[in-house]
Parts: C-alpha cells; structure tokens; sequence
C-alpha cells in the first residue's frame, strides 16, 4: 500500500503539469493542443516500442483493441480537450480544484471491490472532500479569476471542467479493471495506450484541418510554435509516458476505492505550479479547499490501512483454526 501511495503521489505530480499549456499558450485552440500534445506522445511510444515489438506481438490480442482504443480516448484526447477548454475559461486553480473532485467520483464506482473498505467507513472523507468543491465553485461562480471575462464564460468553463471530471472518473474505472485482465506490464500498456492516442491525434489534427481548418489552426510567431514544441514533448515524456507508469504501477496495487484518493496529487500539485505561474498565493476559499482535500485523502489512507490491517488479522486467525478444522 505504501508503494501504492508513491506511486500516486509520483503521477500527481506528473500530471499536475499538463495545467500550464493551456494557460502557457493562450491563443492555441483546445484541439490544436490537444493533438500536438498526443502526436509527441505517440512518437515517443513508437520510439520506445521498438525493442519491445517483439515480446508485445507474443502478448497480443485482437481484443486489446477495443479497449486500447476506449482508453486513448477517455484517458488523454477526450479529456485533455475538455481540461484545455476548461483552463482557458476559468484559469488553473479552479479546474485543478474541480478534477479534484475525482477521488469521490471513483470511490463511488469502485465501491464493493475487493479490499476496499465499506463505503460508509469513508464517509467523513469523502465529505471533506467534497466540501473543498464546494469552496472552489463558491469561488469560481463569483469570482473572475485568470481572464475569465463573464459569468457565461465562467459557468462554461465549468461545465468542461465538470465533463472532463466524468470522462476521467469512467477512465480509472475501466483502466483498473483492463489491468487485471491485461497480460502486459504497467510500462507495456501505458506504451501501447501511447501509440493508440497518437494515431488517434494525427487522425483528429489531419480531419480538422479539412473538416474545422479554425480549430487547428497555426498561431503565433515561430518563437511561439518552439515554445508549442517544447512544451509538448516535456508533456509526452513526463506526464503521458511517465505519469501513466506510476498510475498503472499505484492502481495494480491499491484497491480502487484509495487509488481515487490519489488523483488529489495531481490538484495539489496543480495548484502549486499554477500559483508559481501567476506569482500569487491562494485565497482564502483556496486554502479552505486545499486543507480539506489533504485532510480527506489522509483520512481515507488511515481508513483503507485499518481496513487492510482487519483483512490481515482475519485471515491469519482462519489459518489457524484450519488444522483444527480439518
């Protein structure tokens, strides 16, 4: 479980990151980013497929397919342009603190699972994290904050960040138990889900350019598309490639009702670096959220620890009556 937590802890702070390029490149269109983030992503996987082509071609099976291609686009296309759109309306802080709300989303989905904890034993966390969402809206609903220019703009913005939110609830869901079904190690899926979602980019960047030529679009300056370059390949490396190892390697090891508590990383690192950004300290009602949404987490960490500590005891005390029983 300990290992588990690292390992959340290491993709939150992966993840964390993918907050800056929207509000870094303000003029690129959600799709454009999108699609430039996930082509790098996908050179990178091809890149690093190769010299396990051959043990990933003993490994397959047509039925991968499917689910390769629903988490390519529920994990990175879908929500990513979703999270781009959501930044550009209501600023880092707000949607970082809304995706925030995923650890109740999960814990939700993943409840019955084996090893986890009774639902009502997470009571008390999940409230607090759900009062830290409620903190942030207050906030965001009558605050303009990172160029949001209206109540209209903002409301948008929050209903891309709240679909991001669901498409990324269904994700961990669906990725937790391909896992358990898959016969690939956690580096071997999180390549292969790479090279799904950067075929899956270029398609999307090569029909919108036919179909929307707004949507995709060159912007700025050459200095711009540098910078655009840049930023996506430092994305491919660290918060696809990376960041989706440790996910793979936290969720093979916690159950799904804690793996959900370990999204909270990615907010909290989110808000640090989006606080850098703007050279500023959080707000009050931001604090407020930021208090509870550690305190719920920690408290369903302690909450899953007892509960594992229960199953532990549980089964030693059966194995010493077994002989008796016999």
């Amino acid at each position: 479980m300990k290992l588990g937590v690292l390992f959340g802890v290491a993709a939150g702070a992966s993840w964390g990151m993918v907050f800056l390029s929207p509000a870094l490149l303000p003029s690129y269109p959600p799709l454009l980013l999108t699609c430039g983030r996930f082509v790098a992503y996908g050179v990178l996987a091809l890149v690093l497929v190769l010299p396990l082509h051959r043990r990933l071609r003993e490994k397959w099976q047509w039925q991968d397919l499917s689910a390769l291609l629903r988490l390519s686009v529920s994990s990175n296309i879908l929500y990513f342009l979703l999270l781009s759109g959501a930044v550009q309306r209501i600023g880092i802080a707000a949607t970082s603190l809304i995706i925030g709300l995923l650890p109740l989303t999960i814990t939700l989905l993943g409840r019955g699972e084996t090893g986890a904890p009774p639902l009502r034993h997470l009571f008390w966390p999940l409230l607090s994290v759900l009062a830290g969402m409620v903190c942030i809206n207050i906030e965001t609903i009558l605050f303009s904050e990172d160029g949001a220019t209206s109540v209209i703009e903002r409301v948008t913005g929050l209903v891309l960040a709240l679909s991001a939110l669901a498409c990324w609830s269904w994700y961990a869901t669906d990725n937790a138990r391909s896992l358990k079904r898959t016969r690939y190690d956690s580096n071997e899926w999180s390549l292969l889900v790479g090279l799904f979602t950067g075929a899956l980019a270029a398609l999307i960047w090569g029909g919108g350019a036919v179909l929307w030529p707004a949507s995709v679009d060159p912007v700025g300056t050459a200095a711009d598309w540098e910078l655009f370059w840049a930023i996506n390949i430092v994305l491919a490396l660290v918060s696809s490639w990376f960041g989706y190892l440790a996910w793979n390697l936290c969720t093979r090891r916690l159950p799904l009702t804690l793996t959900g508590q370990m999204v909270v990383f990615e907010t909290l690192f989110a808000l640090l670096y989006g606080f850098a950004y703007l050279q500023r300290l959080p707000g009050l009602l931001e604090t407020l959220a930021i208090v509870l949404l550690l305190g719920g987490v920690s408290a369903s960490v302690w909450v899953h620890g007892r509960c594992a500590q229960t199953v532990n005891s549980d089964c030693t005390r059966t194995k010493e009556r077994l002989p008796a029983l016999s």
